[in-house]
């Protein structure tokens, strides 16, 4: 039987756990984390000193708040920034901060802290791996997107010109502080793009939890308790997952549900984030994927429409033509797919359902299928 995800128990309120043996470590869960972050992390690495990696609009929000808590607690710290936006994920940023990290004279010994959304988290988690052949590394994510699936599991890199984030490594950090009160901080558009990411769960392994979000979302984004939970149970879902297949041999690709579609969007897009974000790829491709599950005949219309109801609700995109500009034909779309890290020895493997919280990988996928797919998805 193909293989699916159970729905994840919530352990305590504001406390994660992923169990990886010598590699586990807390996701902490709640609002105001990062007042108290130097306190956390002198807990994990005592003596550790740190450069903390954020983008520029992070640190205008919320950097003084985080050198502060680290000062209080008596951590020496160096500050690197980058640019915001998807574009930061490249080789030239990447040698520039392993060089930088350098430079400051920091040891194996110290760490390296990513403040800041998917963009920064990717890119200080390879520099953590990389330099001196692995530092220690800690996330602070500051987007919803982050707190609920990039900044858990060890997944780190940059992009490529032949696709996204086909470089890097799996590298887990020492501790993630997920403080809830700076989603308040986000434009709307990046906090629904993160949404897309906790529908995903419900979608792809927890019926229950999909049919609570079609009640409760608006209290998500509205930041009351809802939210913590939403966040706490996104993260146990991708912990269980994590512990289970921590390299994604197997069952940790369920959580890739939308993305082979979205991350050829992206590409077709050159990764330009006015035109299309990482959230808003993966809800098109979740739509993309209980669609092409439909023409599979695995579920009904009605299971579609109710996941582009609940998408549309939130105000995400559930059509290719919602992206703004030109895009390239199918046969670019089948090549950027190709590409595709979920792509085993030219064989399409995608993720599809046989219903809400029944996702399972299907591989060895017809790629002409696919190709009819996008030409009649493209031509509406």
């Amino acid at each position: 039987m193909a293989d699916t995800i159970a729905a994840p128990a919530l352990s305590a309120r504001n406390t994660v756990r992923v169990d990886l043996g010598a590699r586990s470590y807390d996701i902490k869960i709640g609002r105001g984390l990062i007042d108290d972050a130097g306190t956390e992390i002198a807990s994990v690495l005592p003596g550790a000193r740190l450069a903390v990696i954020a983008d520029e609009t992070v640190a205008r929000l919320h950097l003084d708040r985080f050198s502060a808590s680290l000062d209080a607690a008596g951590i020496e710290h160096t500050v690197l920034t980058v640019p915001a936006g998807e574009s930061t994920k490249c080789f030239s940023e990447f040698e520039r901060l392993c060089d930088e990290v350098l430079a400051a004279r920091l040891e194996r010994g110290d760490a390296v802290a990513a403040l800041g959304g998917g963009v920064v988290g990717d890119l200080a988690g390879f520099v953590a791996a990389a330099t001196r052949r692995g530092m220690a590394f800690v996330q602070v994510p500051t987007t919803l997107l982050a707190q609920v699936d990039s900044s858990v599991g060890g997944k780190t890199g940059i992009n490529s010109r032949h696709g996204k984030n086909l470089i890097g490594a799996f590298y887990q950090p020492a501790l993630v502080l997920a403080d809830t009160a700076v989603l308040d901080t986000l434009p709307p558009r990046d906090f629904r793009a993160g949404y897309a990411e906790v529908a995903k769960y419900g979608l792809l392994g927890d019926a229950e939890f999909f049919r609570w979000l079609e009640e409760n979302w608006k209290a998500v984004i509205d930041g009351g308790p809802e939210r913590d939970e939403a966040v706490a149970r996104s993260c146990q879902a991708k912990a269980d997952v994590v512990a289970a297949d921590e390299f994604e041999s197997g069952r940790r690709a369920l959580l890739n549900l939308g993305h082979t579609f979205g991350h050829a969007l992206e590409a077709a897009v050159s990764y330009e984030t006015e035109r299309l974000v990482h959230g808003e790829g993966v809800s098109i491709g979740m739509m993309l994927a209980h669609e092409f599950s439909a023409r599979l005949e695995l579920i009904d219309n009605d299971t579609v429409a109710r996941v582009h109801d609940h998408l549309t609700q939130v105000g995400l995109p559930v059509r290719i033509q919602q992206i703004p500009g030109q895009l390239p034909g199918a046969e670019t779309f089948m090549d950027i797919i190709a590409q595709d890290k979920k792509v085993s020895r030219g064989a399409l493997t995608f993720i599809l359902t046989r219903g809400i919280g029944a996702a399972f990988v299907e591989k060895g996928v017809d790629p002409e299928n696919v190709l009819e797919f996008l030409k009649e998805k493209l031509d509406r």
